[in-house]
C-alpha cells in the first residue's frame, strides 16, 4: 500500500510517539474545550440529549477518525507523505481530469479551517479565566489577539526550539484530559451507557432538533485531517499507536463532562464551560494555563501545515509562486511570509468579528466537512486504483457518503451564523487555484516548440563567430520543453534574433516536478559535444527548486568526470585557468493586446497575470542568483485577431 521512503519514521519508538503527540493531535486534542459546551448552547440541559450527544461523539470519533483516517486513509502514503495534495499526486497519473476539483476544493477548505481554528482554540482556553472570581470581568479579546500575534510573529524564526516542547506539552495535556475525565466520571458511572449507539440514534430520530446537534458533535473530529496531512513528519505506525492513547484520553474527558452535565439536568450553563467545571477549584488556574499552551501548540501545527499545503500547491501548479524561507535545518520546516500574514489577519478578523468562542462554534466546521468529503472521493478512487475488492470499495463509499453527507446537511444551518465567512475564504482560494491551473493549461496549449536539431548547427556557428561580441561564456536558459529534442521557439528567437547571444556553451535546464515528495535526480544530454548541453532535474513536489545550487553541483560533477571544460575561453583568462561566467536567461510572458480570446479564457488569463504580478519572479521561484540572471519579457499571443482589412490609398 505504498512504500514509505522514510523508514525510520515508521518505527514505533517512545521518541516517535512523543513527537507525534506534539505535531499531529493539537487540533483534535483541544476539541474537548468547546464540543460539549456547543452541544448545550444557551438551552436548558437535558440529560437525555447529553447522553445521546456523547454517544454520537464516541461513534463519530470511531467512524471518522479511527476507521476512515487511522485505518484506511493512512494507507494512501506517497513515499511516506500524506495530505490531500499528496493523495492527488498519487492518483493523478490516472489522467482523470475531474480529480483536480476535489483536490483543489479540499485543499482550500483545509486552508480556510486554518483561519478559524487558532481563534476558537485560544478563545476557548482564555475564556476559562472568567471562571476565576478575580478575573470574572477581564476582557479576553486583547489577550487572545496578543497570543495570536506572538504566535504568528515567531514563525519567521522557525520553530525548532519550540518544537522540542510540543510533545511533552501535549503529553501533559492528554494526561490532564484523562485524569479530569476520570474525576468527573467517578461521580456518575451510569453515563458509560452512552457508548451504546442506541442513544445516539435515539437522539437523531426521536428528539426534536436532535439532528441539528450533529453540527456541534462534528467538532470532536475536526483535526482528523491532520493525522493524514502530517504523516510525513511522524510515520504511519507512530500515528496509529499514539491514537489509541489519544482516543482513550479524549473519550474519558467527554464522559467526565457528560457526567457533570447530567448532574445539572434542567439548568442553564450561563457562560460555564463543562470542560473547566469538572476541574477542582485549586487546579483551575493550572488547567487554564495548560489549555492555553496546548492551543498554541495546536495552532502552531496548523500554521506549519498551511505552509506545507501551499508549498505543495505551488509545485503542482495550483498556486502562484511565493517566497519561501527555510529558517532551520529541520526537515519540512519552512516559512511563507505572505501566507503567514494572510492567516494572521484572517485570525484577528475572526476574533474581532465573533468576539466569543461560542459564536465561533456556530460558524466552525462547514469547510472542514467539505474538505473531508473531497478527501473521501479521492480515497475511493485510490482504492479502485489499488484493486481493492469492488464490494468493499462500494460499502466504504456508501458509508461515508451517508455519514459525511448527513453532517454536511446538519451543518448547513451554520451558514447564516458565520459559516459563510470560512466558506467565502475557501471559495476565493479555490478561484485563485482554479484560475492559476487553467491558465497554465492554456499557456501550455499554445506554447510553440521547435526541433532543436534544426538549430543545432546555427548555435554552434554562433558560438565561434568572431564578428559577434561574446554575451557570456556559459549561457543558461530555463526551458519548459519536457522532450529533450525540442525547445521553445521563443528561446531560439532570444538567442538568434532578439540580440544574437554568442556563448561558448549553451545550457538548457528543465525542471520536472514529480508526483512523489522527496526525489532528487538529474540527467545530462550532450546535444552538440561541448557546445550545447541539456540538464533535466527531476525533483519531488516537496523539494524547494534551488536551481542555482543544483546546477552548480551538476557542473561540478561534469567537470570531475571530464565531460565539460568550464574554463574561460578568453586567451588571457584561459591560460590562468579562470572559470568562465554563467549567465541565466529566464523568459517571462505577458498577455499581448493582439489576442482575440473567448471571454472565459480572457478572464482566466487576466486573473492569472494579475496574480503573476503579485507573486515572485520566475528567477526567484527557481532559486536563481539575481546578479547573474537576465529576465526577457515576451508577449503571449494565443489567439491573434483575424486578418485586418487594411487598404492602401496612396
Amino acid at each position: 500500500m505504498g512504500n514509505t521512503a522514510h523508514g525510520p519514521l515508521n518505527k514505533v519508538t517512545l521518541g516517535g510517539l512523543l513527537v507525534t503527540l506534539g505535531i499531529i493531535y493539537g487540533d483534535i486534542g483541544t476539541s474537548p474545550l468547546y464540543v460539549m459546551k456547543s452541544v448545550v448552547g444557551d438551552k436548558a440541559i437535558d440529560k437525555n440529549v447529553i447522553i445521546g450527544a456523547m454517544s454520537l461523539v464516541f461513534w463519530t470519533l470511531t467512524f471518522q477518525t479511527t476507521i476512515k483516517y487511522v485505518i484506511f486513509t493512512l494507507r494512501a502514503d506517497n513515499k511516506g507523505e500524506g495530505g490531500i495534495f499528496s493523495l492527488f499526486a498519487l492518483i493523478k497519473k490516472a489522467k482523470r481530469k475531474w480529480l483536480i476539483f476535489p483536490a483543489i476544493i479540499g485543499g482550500c477548505c483545509i486552508l480556510g479551517e486554518g483561519i478559524i481554528t487558532p481563534p476558537i482554540s485560544v478563545a476557548s482556553a482564555i475564556e476559562g479565566l472568567k471562571l476565576i472570581p478575580r478575573f470574572s470581568q477581564i476582557p479576553t479579546i486583547p489577550i487572545i489577539i496578543t497570543i495570536i500575534t506572538a504566535l504568528f510573529f515567531i514563525q519567521q524564526f522557525g520553530t525548532k526550539f519550540i518544537g522540542k516542547f510540543f510533545g511533552p506539552v501535549m503529553l501533559i495535556w492528554f494526561l490532564t484530559l484523562g485524569i479530569m475525565g476520570i474525576i468527573g466520571l467517578s461521580n456518575d458511572f451510569t453515563v458509560l451507557k452512552a457508548l451504546n449507539p442506541y442513544y445516539g440514534i435515539k437522539l437523531l430520530v426521536a428528539y426534536p432538533g436532535g439532528f441539528w446537534l450533529l453540527g456541534a458533535v462534528f467538532l470532536c473530529t475536526t483535526g482528523a485531517e491532520a493525522l493524514y496531512s502530517d504523516m510525513g513528519h511522524c510515520g504511519r505506525d507512530n500515528i496509529r499507536m499514539s491514537w489509541i492513547f489519544v482516543k482513550i484520553m479524549l473519550i474519558l474527558n467527554y464522559l467526565g463532562q457528560t457526567a457533570w452535565l447530567v448532574s445539572k439536568d434542567g439548568q442553564v450553563l450561563n457562560g460555564a464551560n463543562p470542560f473547566y467545571s469538572i476541574m477542582p477549584d485549586w487546579f483551575l488556574p493550572i488547567g487554564i494555563g495548560i489549555a492555553t499552551i496546548a492551543t498554541v501548540v495546536a495552532s502552531q501545527a496548523l500554521i506549519s501545515g498551511s505552509f506545507t499545503l501551499i508549498n505543495e500547491a505551488m509545485r503542482l501548479n495550483f498556486w502562484p509562486k511565493v517566497k519561501i524561507k527555510y529558517p532551520t535545518e529541520l526537515k519540512g520546516q519552512m516559512y511563507i511570509s505572505s501566507i503567514n500574514w494572510l492567516l494572521y489577519f484572517g485570525c484577528v478578523f475572526i476574533v474581532l468579528y465573533f468576539k466569543e468562542s461560542s459564536n465561533m462554534e456556530a460558524a466552525y466546521g462547514l469547510t472542514i466537512i467539505l474538505g473531508m468529503i473531497m478527501s473521501s472521493r479521492l480515497l475511493v478512487f485510490f482504492m479502485q486504483l489499488k484493486k481493492y475488492p469492488r464490494w468493499f470499495t462500494s460499502i466504504f463509499a456508501i458509508t461515508y457518503i451517508v455519514i459525511e453527507g448527513t453532517f454536511l446537511v446538519a451543518m448547513l444551518e451554520k451558514f447564516p451564523k458565520g459559516g459563510y465567512i470560512t466558506l467565502m475564504i475557501a471559495l476565493v482560494l479555490a478561484i485563485i487555484m482554479g484560475c492559476w491551473y487553467i491558465a497554465k493549461l492554456i499557456r501550455q496549449r499554445y506554447t510553440d516548440f521547435v526541433p532543436l536539431d534544426s538549430y543545432k548547427k546555427m548555435l554552434c556557428d554562433l558560438s565561434i563567430d568572431p564578428t559577434i561580441q561574446k554575451y557570456a561564456t556559459h549561457l543558461v536558459y530555463m526551458t519548459s520543453a519536457s522532450n529533450t529534442s525540442e525547445i521553445e521557439s521563443k528561446i531560439i528567437y532570444s538567442i538568434l534574433q532578439k540580440r544574437p547571444k554568442k556563448a561558448d556553451i549553451y545550457w538548457f535546464v528543465h525542471v520536472d516536478v514529480l508526483d512523489e515528495p522527496y526525489r532528487m535526480d538529474y540527467r545530462v544530454t550532450h546535444i552538440a559535444n561541448e557546445d550545447i548541453i541539456r540538464v533535466d532535474f527531476q525533483i519531488g513536489f516537496r523539494i524547494p527548486p534551488r536551481i542555482n545550487l543544483m546546477f552548480r553541483k551538476v557542473v561540478s560533477d561534469l567537470v570531475k568526470n571530464g565531460e565539460v571544460d568550464i574554463t574561460s575561453r578568453y586567451e588571457s583568462l584561459n591560460k590562468n585557468n579562470v572559470i568562465g561566467d554563467f549567465k541565466f536567461v529566464v523568459l517571462e510572458k505577458f498577455l499581448s493586446y493582439e489576442n482575440d480570446l473567448p471571454l472565459f479564457e480572457k478572464i482566466i488569463l487576466n486573473v492569472y497575470f494579475v496574480l503573476k504580478r503579485l507573486s515572485v519572479s520566475e528567477a526567484k521561484a527557481f532559486g536563481l542568483d539575481s546578479s547573474s540572471v537576465k529576465i526577457e519579457k515576451f508577449p503571449l499571443v494565443i489567439a491573434p485577431p483575424k486578418e485586418i482589412k487594411l487598404q492602401r490609398v496612396g
